[in-house]
């Protein structure tokens, strides 16, 4: 089960734009807590406090406890250059709320998979994480899927994983693939020819990009990766 991460906040006294950059130049980070029918919070965080909580690998599927409101990260955004977080949405829950969280998946026992070992296979993954409903105290940090005794062509589908007690598929309408051992790939003289055309084009359109462009001044670009 993941663990309990807290951070602390303060509330946000102004919003907007112009609000939002001052917080970032003092070192905090915006962000927004909301659900369970109340009115959205505006709060602002430690940005060293929250990049380190991010950095636990499990931020997203970890219950974040906010001035004691329990909440889990719904949204975090990243700025486009520096990949510093800008902004987070929190969904406030109760300690028995069913949640919908993904959850990393983790492959081990790869040299007790004959396809892989002898065979020189390669694991193809189509999933790296599964979608689970849970309740919000028993959220696991990641899912186990052990390889041992498969075989090139041998896939792996959600039906074949054995999810912790409680957890079932957020997908319940068909049994999808995670993986598949596949054959390995022979590079053909074809395939060479065309990786060296591919890596020519790249070069061409890096030379392109590297020359000045009076239109690349926008600072103010945002993207936002979610979980």
């Amino acid at each position: 089960m993941s663990d309990t991460i807290t951070l602390a906040a303060e509330t946000r006294d102004r919003v907007g734009k112009g609000a939002s950059r001052a917080l970032r130049r003092d070192g905090r980070v915006p962000a927004v807590i909301y659900g369970q029918n109340k009115e959205p919070t505006s709060v602002h965080l430690e940005e060293k406090a929250l990049t380190k909580a991010l950095m636990t690998g499990h931020f997203m599927t970890s219950v974040i406890m906010i001035d004691g409101q329990r909440t889990l990260a719904k949204d975090v955004t990243f700025h486009p250059v520096t990949d510093r977080p800008i902004h987070v949405d929190f969904l406030r829950i109760g300690e028995h709320t069913e949640v919908t969280v993904a959850v990393p998946i983790v492959f081990t026992d790869e040299d007790d998979a004959p396809g892989i070992k002898r065979g020189n296979g390669v694991l193809n993954i189509t999933r790296h994480e599964i979608e689970l409903v849970v309740d919000a105290a028993d959220i696991p940090s990641e899912i186990s899927i052990s390889l041992k005794g498969l075989e090139i062509g041998d896939s792996i589908h959600i039906s074949d994983v054995k999810l912790p007690k409680g957890a079932k598929p957020a997908i319940d309408d068909r049994d999808f693939a995670i993986a598949t051992i596949v054959p390995p790939t022979v590079p053909t003289a074809q395939d060479e020819a065309l990786d060296a055309e591919v890596a020519e084009t790249q070069a061409a359109e890096a030379a392109a990009d590297a020359e000045p462009n009076d239109d690349d001044n926008d600072d103010d670009k945002i993207t936002t990766q979610k979980n």
